[in-house]
């Protein structure tokens, strides 16, 4: 008699390829965010995206069967960790993006010093010569800060050594070896970074001491005219303040900022495009959870990008 396939349960509907192979390993069925009892039924695995909660409710009404939470991303900030360990649900996360999560830090870095949304936007609407009023900001040789030297923090540190920038890094512990093999320097405290930095690069883990490490206080610590790329969890900035220094503070920002939920990103995106309104600043902001959905409006010397945080699944993803 055949073996019964397991049944894999999605958080949300998959790239087919990525569903085609989980297909090859059991029964794949789309859960959603309220999924019904007889869509849980049997089920061995839940297969989270990164944007998607996995709450304490969720993790309880999970069947006796279910013994792991897979999340599609390096965090697992979106999972209620001692539910699971509490139901004896194993959890695993996706440590395979490093490479991805560094190209997108520069694409999101070269687009914001360079103008490049708007400057397209101008030719998409017939004005050839629009880009002469939108000068960007030279890349090469500046200063870029990295705020959390693990492995993307080091894959950013080395695609900035094609630009010939200086890079500084601040971390909880230094990293000398790390230092010589690829010629950066350690700043102790944060201050100091943000002080000597052009570009700001985020990518530290959240936790309890990095949450809101970007605040009011902190972001008043960066150079007029600096740059901010979070390519990290959307929690290490603190909305308010962000929001608050595009309004009143002289400084280019550029995030890249991971919002849990549509909900909660909706109303940021729209205080920021206001905040854009008034002050003409370049905010290029990544939000997976509605990139499908963001509204694109004509503006004539700012722009707001959202990017989606996805890259076309690897093949030691579906493999291992």
């Amino acid at each position: 008699m055949p073996q019964e396939k397991p049944v894999i349960l999605l958080s949300r509907q998959l790239p087919e390829m990525f569903t085609a192979a989980l297909g090859q390993l059991g029964e794949v069925r789309v859960a959603g965010a309220h999924p019904q009892d007889a869509v849980l039924a049997g089920a061995r695995v839940y297969l989270a995206a990164g944007v998607d909660p996995v709450p304490a409710d969720l993790i309880q009404r999970f069947p006796a069967s279910l013994g792991l939470i897979a999340n599609i991303g390096t965090g697992l900030d979106n999972i209620d960790l001692e539910a699971a360990a509490a139901r004896g649900i194993a959890v695993s996360n996706t440590p395979v993006v490093t490479e991805d999560t560094a190209d997108l830090t520069m694409a999101l870095l070269l687009a914001t010093c360079r103008k490049l949304s708007s400057c397209e936007r101008a030719l998409r609407a017939g004005d050839w010569a629009g880009g002469a009023a939108r000068l960007g900001t030279r890349v090469h040789g500046k200063t870029l800060g990295i705020v959390g030297l693990g492995a993307i923090g080091q894959a950013v540190a080395r695609r900035a050594a094609a630009f010939d920038m200086t890079v500084l890094y601040h971390g909880p512990h230094r990293k000398p070896e790390v230092e010589a093999a690829l010629h950066v320097d350690y700043r102790s405290t944060l201050r100091e970074l943000l002080g000597e930095a052009d570009i700001v690069s985020l990518n530290c883990p959240l936790t309890e001491a990095s949450y809101r490490l970007l605040n009011a206080a902190t972001l008043a610590q960066m150079k007029k005219g600096a740059i901010l790329i979070n390519t990290g969890r959307g929690p290490l900035i603190d909305e308010d303040a962000l929001v608050a220094a595009l309004e009143h503070d002289a400084a280019l920002l550029a995030g890249e900022t991971l919002v849990p939920d549509a909900q909660r990103a909706a109303p940021f995106v729209e205080r920021v495009e206001r905040a854009l309104d008034e002050a003409g600043r370049v905010l290029v902001h990544g939000i997976e959870t509605i990139a499908a959905r963001h509204r694109r409006r004509h503006r004539r010397q700012h722009d707001l990008v959202a990017t989606p945080h996805a890259v076309r699944p690897q093949g030691e993803v579906v493999h291992d």
